[in-house]
Formats: structure tokens, sequence, C-alpha cells
């Protein structure tokens, strides 16, 4: 006689909402001299991603831990070096520390210090291969430390069922610990940034 099966169940809401969760938000920065258009651009991105985290937050639970790439402060320090850094993600995270979330610095300053110092000698054009490779190699290698200290800082504060929002660049190769759910964030108009960036790029080299 053939086993009768059981009754699926169905994962409640509270089941679903456990675990810690991870919202991650493509870092868009604001040029100093941007055009309208674009500006523009980078305005909507920054609302629509506001919007579409808090709709994430209703149905999940409120964001608890905020990070942000490039800030090794937290609480209050860490909030102007944003307000400093990046006028739209500024408004975001403004919004999220107002309602009780937590500013934690994700980045080692002495790390940072060091990528953005071999960031600066790739920027400028080196002529010798020899010294490129060199200053490359050492790019990559604070690069990977970076990535691994980013990894560990969120690992170490975000807490049981707590869901964090992550802004950082787009392209990076940061680990998150296997038991984090990351989810992605992407507004409509990054899309539009992305081909706007796109085309820009194609008429500079027309």
């Amino acid at each position: 006689m053939a086993k009768k099966l059981g009754k699926v169940k169905k994962p409640s809401v509270g089941e679903f909402r456990k675990g810690r969760k991870l919202f991650f938000v493509p870092l868009i920065f604001t040029p100093v001299k941007p055009e309208p258009d674009f500006l523009k651009l980078i305005k909507k991105y920054w609302e629509q991603a506001q919007e579409q985290v808090a709709n994430m937050e209703e149905k999940l639970a409120q964001v608890r831990k905020v990070y942000h790439e490039f800030i090794s402060s937290g609480g209050e320090k860490g909030a102007k070096a944003i307000e400093a850094l990046n006028a739209g993600s500024n408004q975001v995270v403004k919004s999220m520390l107002e309602r009780g979330a937590e500013l934690q610095p994700i980045e080692d300053g002495g790390l940072l210090a060091e990528f953005m110092d071999w960031s600066k000698c790739l920027a400028v054009g080196l002529s010798s291969q020899k010294v490129f490779s060199q200053v490359y190699q050492s790019y990559i290698e604070v690069q990977n430390k970076r990535n691994d200290q980013i990894a560990k800082r969120i690992d170490e504060t975000l807490k049981k069922d707590e869901i964090g929002l992550l802004l950082m660049r787009e392209g990076h190769k940061v680990q998150f610990p296997s038991d984090i759910q990351v989810f992605y964030v992407a507004p409509p108009s990054l899309d539009e940034i992305r081909r706007w960036l796109r085309e820009k790029e194609a008429q500079s080299q027309g």
C-alpha cells in the first residue's frame, strides 16, 4: 500500500523573515560639475532606491545596520563623512538613521588610504610597463585585503535575524558570509544612468 504523503506546510511570514539579510544598493556618485540631465537622473535614482528599500522593509523588517563604502567611522562622524562624500546616498542614510538604524564603519582607515593612493597612481597614467605592473599588483593586493575587511566587519556587526543596508559600487568582489541573504536593489533609473554614460563615452570616442 502506497504511503500517504503529508501536506506540505507553507512557510509563514515570520519564518521568511528569519536569518541575516543585506540590501545592496549600487553606489552612484555625483560628479563635481554634473550636466543638468545627468544630475536629474541621479536624483531620480536615489529617490527610487529609497522607495524600494522602504517597500522591502515593509515586507521583511526594518533596516538595523547601515554600511557605506569609503567610510571608516561610525555614528555622527561617519554620517558627516557621507554627507561630504555623496549627496544622494546621504539622503538614504539620513533617513535610516532617523528611524533608529546604526551606521557601522566597514573600512579600515589604513587599508582605505593605501587603496586610494594606489588608485591615484594608476589614474595618472604610467609610462613604464614595469612600474605599472608593480603598482597594479600592489593595488590588487590591498583591494583583496580591503574586501576581506569589509566582509569581516559586516559579519561581526550584523546580528541574528537583522537586516543591513550596504551602499557600495557595483563590480566589487566582496565575499559575504554564506548565511547572509543579499538582496540587490536596482531602481529603474539605474539602466537610464548606464545608458547615459555609454552614450557619453561613445560621443567622446567619436
